[in-house]
């Protein structure tokens, strides 16, 4: 754990531990684009977004910020904003395009350029292997309610690490497997769109055994050196009121939305109430001996995403819900405070929440915020400027509850600006703006915004002003 510095009470800046990690984040399916070149077919996400209905205005990711032909230049916006990593998604399609068989190498080349530059640049790489885009044929085999579709994730990390082993030194196996079970087989809001709850506990169950044998992949296969990871989305939850029911409704989402994956992971156990919340919807019979010591196979760091946090009372919420029956308990409320531009409340005490709950839950276990940002309506004004002051707003008190929470003893390693650029925000389409980089769809050109500037003086600075 590094040390922290910090600042005495006569200074006007929190200063963070010598060494953190300074990142943005992106994802293959968001970036990309060349959806059909150098061998890549279709993913799950490819054939969601061209079903009619799906995507807000009928978007896909064909070209999203053609990051495959602009790569050299996005990478040299991040040098000029003196990151220290990036985390990037690999594209399962584009390296095994069936989901079997061996990598292809044109696919496997574009990471190998792209680290390569990224090195150039001193600038760390950070591999995601799924960041949600499954090969289509393998969904169309079942998908990850599919036991089989776990199996060939290990061997797609194997195949993956073999290429890249000797450019990245931190890899990630999944990243949200929450959103990839209970938003693409719950409730059906992302790829691929299907809408069952007894599906979504078994995907669940399935991404947490990809991980467990993907871990094993990657150990046998990289240097011992290797740092191996696991991105979740914990939610943050509070109850409305101090009330019975209320509580109860906290453990009740607490169990399918953050320890269904925690105790398997790290514990090696299913949660029992989730077992028997669940009962009217599955036996569980899909998990077989020997799974949970697959699923919590050790792991050298925990990224954590971050957005808002959850209100929840007793009650009964309308359906369709990704709650896999948690719902007609649940009621959910909105958190007071302003809101960005996707409806979510601005809360950095959340983040802090979270990490502290981590720190007493699993101690030892360092710490990166992996995901972290806001969307706003930006948009460039007639000198081509982009100004985001809200997002320079969001972004300063959620780096200060970091602090704080390093100063109460959580070993937060580093931070992930979600994101570097505009991009496709899945069913939102490109109606939704992430990035500290403005891109102009129709003529793809990148233009930083106010924030891109003031992520750089914090970077420099290793340090932001004290609120």
């Amino acid at each position: 754990m590094t040390t922290l510095v910090t600042s005495s009470p006569e200074t006007t800046e929190l200063r963070f531990p010598t060494g953190f990690r300074w990142g943005t984040a992106t994802a293959a399916y968001q970036i990309e684009g060349a959806a059909t070149e150098d061998g890549r077919t279709p993913s799950i996400w490819d054939t969601f977004s061209h079903t009619p209905g799906k995507v807000h205005h009928g978007d896909t990711g064909d070209i999203a910020a053609d990051h495959y032909h602009r790569m050299p230049e996005d990478v040299a916006l991040m040098r000029r904003l003196g990151v220290t990593d990036y985390r990037f998604s690999i594209a399962w399609p584009r390296v095994q395009p069936t989901g079997r068989g061996p990598a292809v190498q044109k696919g496997l080349d574009f990471y190998r350029r792209l680290c390569d530059e990224l090195r150039e640049a001193g600038i760390r790489p950070v591999a995601t292997l799924y960041h949600w885009d499954l090969p289509q044929e393998l969904e169309d085999t079942g998908g990850w309610p599919r036991r089989e579709t776990a199996a060939r994730f290990a061997e797609y990390a194997a195949l993956t690490a073999a290429g890249l082993g000797d450019r990245v030194a931190t890899w990630t196996t999944l990243n949200e497997p929450w959103c990839a079970a209970f938003l693409g087989y719950g409730n059906g809001v992302h790829a691929p769109g299907r809408t069952n709850d007894a599906d979504a506990l078994r995907a669940a169950h399935h991404l947490n055994l990809a991980h467990g044998w993907a871990v094993q992949a990657l150990r046998t296969t990289l240097p011992n050196a290797a740092e191996v990871s696991l991105t979740l989305n914990l939610h943050a939850l509070r109850p409305l009121t101090s009330a019975a029911g209320d509580l109860d409704a906290v453990r009740r989402i607490d169990a399918v939305a953050n320890r269904i994956f925690l105790d398997p992971v790290f514990h090696g156990r299913l949660p029992d109430d989730l077992v028997r919340d669940t009962a009217g919807i599955t036996d569980w019979s899909f998990v077989q001996d020997g799974d949970l010591a697959v699923t919590s196979a050790p792991i050298d760091s925990l990224g954590i995403n971050y957005y808002s946090p959850t209100v929840v009372a007793a009650g009964a919420s309308e359906s369709p819900s990704p709650w896999a029956g948690a719902q007609s308990h649940v009621r959910f409320l909105p958190a007071p405070g302003p809101r960005t531009a996707m409806d979510w409340p601005v809360d950095a005490e959340g983040l802090y929440e979270l990490l502290t709950r981590l720190r007493d839950e699993l101690p030892g276990l360092p710490l990166l915020v992996t995901e972290n940002g806001a969307a706003y309506d930006d948009y460039a004004d007639p000198s081509g400027n982009v100004r985001d002051p809200e997002r320079i707003s969001y972004l300063h008190s959620h780096l200060t509850a970091v602090h704080r929470a390093i100063e109460a003893g959580v070993d937060v390693r580093g931070y992930f600006l979600w994101s570097l650029l505009d991009n496709f925000e899945w069913a939102y389409g490109y109606n939704k703006r992430f990035g500290i980089v403005h891109v102009d769809f129709a003529t793809q050109r990148r233009t930083p915004k106010d924030s891109a500037t003031w992520y750089g003086r914090t970077i420099a600075r290793n340090a932001v002003d004290k609120p």
